[in-house]
């Protein structure tokens, strides 16, 4: 009953989204859409941001299921044609919540994966954690101004072929990183 009183929530809240921005979706207009009670919905969430985190997680974990997922070059991809597909919902969230929000939801996602990925390459040399971490942080980073351009960009632009450009100079900065 819990996962059907959540999905009621969850399917509201991503209708809303497509039609309002963030901050403008209240609990007492999200629960009655929903049919759910206000103490329902207090159950389940603190407020709203808990709810918008656990809806950036499930769209996450889209990306992070099947084969698509085996690089973070292809995860990459899968996760901007999903923005471009919702230009709606992307910019209904993303003009409504602040910038610092915005980014600590990306270094969140990115930074697991950046980490991961630098590990892999610097597998087998004599390369310090410090080092490593502080190379997955210069990707993590990277990132987010890359996306934040993306988006105000319209999402127009050739999605594997930023990306595949992306990688290329992430890994030509990854050995240089390294051996210095």
């Amino acid at each position: 009953m819990a996962l059907l009183t959540k999905g009621a929530i969850m399917n509201a809240f991503e209708e809303m989204l497509l039609e309002m921005s963030f901050d403008k979706i209240t609990v007492s207009a999200l629960v009655k859409r929903s049919g759910v009670s206000s103490n329902t919905f207090y159950y389940h969430y603190r407020d709203k941001f808990e709810l918008l985190n656990e809806w950036f997680g499930m769209k996450l974990s889209i990306i992070r299921t099947g084969d698509d997922f085996y690089t973070w070059q292809n995860a990459i991809k899968k996760f901007f044609l999903m923005c471009r597909d919702n230009p709606r919902l992307i910019h209904h969230v993303f003009d409504s919540i602040s910038r610092e929000q915005l980014e600590h939801y990306i270094f969140s996602i990115t930074d697991t994966v950046f980490l991961s990925y630098v590990r892999k390459k610097v597998a087998g040399r004599d390369v310090p954690d410090k080092r490593i971490r502080e190379i997955s942080r210069f990707y993590t980073y990277a990132f987010i101004g890359f996306f934040m351009e993306y988006i105000w960009d319209e999402m127009v632009d050739d999605v594997d072929e930023r990306v595949d450009n992306l990688s290329k100079m992430f890994d030509d900065f990854i050995e240089s990183a390294i051996s210095h």
